[in-house]
């Protein structure tokens, strides 16, 4: 959970950052950034089934193309990132606090 830090810089709103930690699926989140987790979540767990439909469908949210080309780098990076240190057996060093 080293990126707790960062999302609750972003947020301001410990109550929300919990939410989303519990299940962000359920947490008080806009429409946009729903649509963008969804679509983040397919893109990590089932990328072959992304589709321009799904790209359309955050563009209809209020994304423009840019912003999609972001969650795209984004998600990937951070798979990338993650596999890279799962793969080498990397943990989280000890002084990064939540």
């Amino acid at each position: 959970m080293h990126h707790r830090r960062g999302l609750r810089r972003l947020l301001k709103d410990d109550s929300l950052l919990e939410a989303i930690e519990e299940d962000w699926r359920s947490a008080p989140l806009s429409q946009k950034r729903i649509a963008m987790l969804q679509y983040a979540t397919k893109l990590t767990l089932t990328p072959s089934e992304i589709t321009a439909r799904d790209v359309e469908g955050l563009r209809e949210v209020g994304f423009s193309d840019r912003d999609v080309l972001d969650i795209v780098e984004v998600t990937a990076y951070y798979a990338y990132a993650n596999r890279i240190a799962d793969g080498l057996g990397i943990s989280t060093e000890s002084w990064i606090s939540d």
